[in-house]
Order: C-alpha cells, then sequence, then structure tokens
C-alpha cells in the first residue's frame, strides 16, 4: 500500500474511533504535525508506529496494510446475499434530503449524522422488508457507521457538499452543509415518511446520546464489533425501537 492509501485508511479509522489529531499523536509519542503528515501521505509510516496504531485501532498490521481489505469483504457479503444491493444515488438523495432538513443544527455532526442515516436505513427495511438505500454499516465504538460514506463524501464534495471542521462544545466536530437541495422526485411518499420520523426523534440528540442509543438497539447488539450489521437482524428488535406493528400470529 502507498503513503496517501495508507495515510487516508489512518485518517477514517482516526475518525471512525472519534480520536483528533491531537489524541492521536499523543497517543503515538509524535507531534500532532506528524499525524496530518501521515493522513496527507507527506510522510512514512514507522514499524514503531504502524504496530502502535493496529493496538489504537483494534486490528492487525496487516489488516492496516491490505487495501481495501474492509471493501472486498462488503462486496462479498452483497454477493453471498447477506446485504442488499447499495443503491449509490438513493445514499446521496438521503443524505442531501437529511442535510437539508437538520444539517445546520449545531449539534448534527458526521457521528450524528451516521446514527441517522442507519436509521433511517434499519427502519425502512424493518417496516417494509426492502431496502432504502441498501448502505453497509459497520459495528464501531460510538455505533453503526455508513462503510460507503467516505467515498460519497469525495464525490460530493465542494459541488453538492461542504464540509466543514469546526468545534461542540469544545469538542472538535466535522459538519456537512447541503449546496444543493434532495431531487424530493427521487424519494417516494413513504420513503420521506420514514426519514422524517428519524429527524424528528433523533436529529436533537448530540453525539454520545445518540450513540449510547444506538448501542441499545438489537442490530448493534448482536454484531461483532467491527462487523457488518446484517439487516435482518431489525426483525429481533425490542418494542422501543420497532417501527412496526406485528401481528400476534
Amino acid at each position: 500500500m502507498n503513503k496517501k492509501s495508507l495515510g487516508e485508511k489512518i485518517r477514517k479509522l482516526r475518525e471512525e474511533n472519534g480520536l483528533t489529531q491531537e489524541e492521536l499523536a499523543r497517543k503515538l509519542g509524535i507531534p500532532r504535525p506528524s499525524v496530518s503528515q501521515i493522513e496527507s501521505g507527506q510522510r512514512e509510516v514507522t514499524a514503531k508506529e504502524l504496530l502502535a496504531l493496529s493496538q489504537i485501532f483494534e486490528t492487525s498490521t496487516d489488516e492496516l496494510l491490505l487495501e481495501d481489505n474492509m471493501q472486498r469483504k462488503d462486496i462479498k457479503l452483497r454477493q453471498m446475499g447477506k446485504l442488499p444491493p447499495f443503491n449509490k444515488e438513493m445514499f446521496k438523495q438521503v443524505l442531501l434530503y437529511i442535510l437539508a432538513k437538520c444539517g445546520g443544527k449545531p449539534n448534527v455532526g458526521k457521528t450524528v449524522l451516521y446514527k441517522l442515516l442507519y436509521f433511517c436505513d434499519f427502519n425502512y427495511y424493518e417496516k417494509y422488508e426492502e431496502p432504502l438505500t441498501g448502505a453497509a454499516y459497520r459495528k464501531i465504538v460510538h455505533g453503526p457507521a455508513p462503510c460507503e460514506f467516505e467515498d460519497i463524501i469525495a464525490e460530493m464534495k465542494d459541488r453538492q457538499i461542504q464540509e466543514i471542521h469546526s468545534s461542540y462544545y469544545d469538542k472538535p466536530q466535522i459538519k456537512y452543509l447541503a449546496l444543493v437541495e434532495p431531487d424530493i422526485n427521487k424519494l417516494s411518499a413513504r420513503q420521506k415518511e420514514v426519514i422524517d420520523k428519524v429527524i424528528e426523534t433523533l436529529s436533537d440528540y448530540d453525539a454520545n446520546k445518540i450513540s449510547e442509543y444506538s448501542h441499545d438497539d438489537v442490530p448493534w447488539q448482536a454484531t461483532e464489533e467491527k462487523e457488518i450489521i446484517d439487516y435482518e437482524l431489525v426483525f429481533y428488535r425490542t418494542p422501543a425501537y420497532s417501527v412496526r406493528s406485528y401481528s400476534e400470529d
């Protein structure tokens, strides 16, 4: 793996684990600018640093160096029928719709956005037994995280979405603002109904509260750390999380 690809993977893992560059630098025992240089592909990662990174992110050095390993695993799960097909265009429209509705709220940063997307997808699947976007969600410490998110943001950044690095209650925060309106015609009435309900219920939660809330959902609880969450697990939800009325039969 080249420096740029490894740096990008380290950045994604750092953000998924809720670490700032300063916090990761302290754990590695290096200056913060060195972390910035590693993530941008301007600096090599030493063998000692690679080992430390594998321990921090609870993975192996082989996993860190294996390019697109997670993506290949997601593709394999789809081929085996364990994940629904991914509808990239629908994911973009759902993302734009959520951002248009609540992206401007000060509490809605990346972590909150991850969970809003998760509950939109999983609530829709439970209610209608068909995918909304079909995105794959991985179980990480702060709750479900959409695997395709970074690639989608890279495609939309600066043209359809603006990424802003700020802070919320003195904690670093990454926010996204929609630069274009969602194409409402691509969302059905029942899709908008599910999305609107998620926004109404959860968009005022801060990152900690919505992460804790996601931890009590059966699909997250029943999944091993860093594994893909099976959509079928929504049918085992507790009444507090279920969005579907089941007959006594």
